[in-house]
């Protein structure tokens, strides 16, 4: 991959794939036939649906750090060293791996990974998915955080907690795939900071954030990871029986508001509608070109902004 190139062909190991920041959801309609995660491995047929795998339930909250995952059966784990891109791997090897491919980068000082999904959808209803990655981020940080102490969103694709941003999440699809066509893979993965690990010196990045320095104690990347794979079977289990919707609220219970009182929702391709309180009027915010903008990502260090 070319420097992370957002919405631009990009290249790794000889795929080609268009990039984007950003979060993931389905539409109502197709809410039991949307994603087909792990490939019939995390998730078989059973009837008229979809359930996930194993049937007795699984805990949502991993408990220690370890050098390697321990992860929910059906995951295919790739770990790369220090200098890797988990983003850019996926994308270059998920026509290869398939579903279920969960790569991440044995860092300390950030949690990156990705996941390859392979969605039965066209790209534009498809490409919703990234909510449920916003959604599954968000409940592992909680999982594991401080009370009354929140994550919070801002749209799309930016994580913050306690109002310091702390990562992000994004989404990859083929290049040249075309809006009405379902793509062969997608690829949804985040980046949340840990530790500043002697970036900044304390005070020097205020509107910044990092999970060690807001009380996270032991918390390793390894530990989040492993969350964060639990909450998102989760949330594909939640969107195959109760369609979008809920995960649509998940989302934007979380997303910080320009005005109180004023009503969202997000469309079929994902865009956000926002009805003034006082006017009435609506406002249409982007999904796509919020996550070419994505706000949070620094392309030269290729983490969080500082």
């Amino acid at each position: 991959m070319q420097g992370h190139g957002f919405l631009a062909g990009t290249e790794e190991g000889g795929a080609s794939c268009h990039a984007a920041l950003q979060s993931a959801a389905l539409s109502t309609a197709h809410s039991r036939h949307i994603l087909e995660v792990v490939e019939r491995k995390i998730m078989r047929p059973s009837a008229a649906c979809w359930r996930l795998a194993p049937d007795t339930p699984m805990p949502l909250i991993a408990s220690d750090t370890h050098a390697t995952l321990s992860l929910p059966p059906g995951f295919s784990v790739v770990a790369l060293r220090e200098s890797g891109d988990a983003f850019a791997h996926a994308c270059g090897k998920a026509a290869e791996e398939g579903a279920g491919t969960l790569v991440w980068v044995r860092r300390f000082d950030v949690a990156e990974f990705a996941v390859v999904l392979e969605p039965l959808e066209p790209l534009a209803q498809a490409r919703k998915a990234l909510f449920m990655a916003m959604n599954a981020v968000g409940d592992a940080i909680s999982a594991h955080c401080p009370p009354e102490r929140d994550v919070t969103f801002d749209w799309p694709d930016c994580i913050r907690f306690d109002g310091g941003l702390v990562g992000g999440a994004r989404i990859g699809w083929p290049e040249g795939c075309a809006e009405d066509a379902v793509p062969d893979w997608l690829v949804v993965g985040a980046i949340i900071r840990v530790t500043f690990a002697g970036l900044v010196e304390p005070g020097q990045a205020p509107k910044a954030a990092a999970l060690d320095d807001e009380g996270f104690d032991g918390l390793g990347p390894a530990t989040l990871v492993e969350s964060f794979a639990r909450f998102f079977l989760r949330q594909v289990d939640i969107w195959q029986n109760n369609g979008f919707e809920p995960i649509a609220s998940d989302y934007l219970a979380r997303l910080a508001k320009e005005r109180p009182g004023d009503d969202r929702e997000l469309d079929g391709d994902g865009d956000l509608l926002t009805r003034s309180i006082v006017t009435s009027a609506v406002r249409r915010s982007s999904f796509r070109s919020g996550l070419e903008a994505a706000a949070w990502y620094d392309r030269d260090t290729g983490a969080p902004k500082l």
